[in-house]
């Protein structure tokens, strides 16, 4: 299975840069590269602040797998 980046899906869906993002978030310009490619991944505060700022819902980053593979079909 394809390894999907969420973070990385959602901040292109809303037209938004890492250098954006990275702006608002951190003061390290790697960070949000590193969570885009699956290096290091956001504590908890830090990801309730990207959703906030990109008005996403939680479930859009949770779910989305989901989405593309029902449950219904079995595993």
């Amino acid at each position: 299975m394809e390894d999907i980046n969420c973070i990385k899906v959602v901040i292109v869906e809303k037209r938004c840069t890492n250098k954006c993002l990275n702006e608002q978030l951190v003061g390290n310009s790697s960070t949000i590269s590193k969570w885009c490619t699956n290096s290091s991944y956001p504590d908890l505060n830090s990801l309730l602040k990207i959703l906030d700022l990109l008005g996403v819902n939680i479930k859009e980053l949770i779910v989305r797998e989901y989405k593309k593979y029902p449950l219904s079909q079995g595993v």
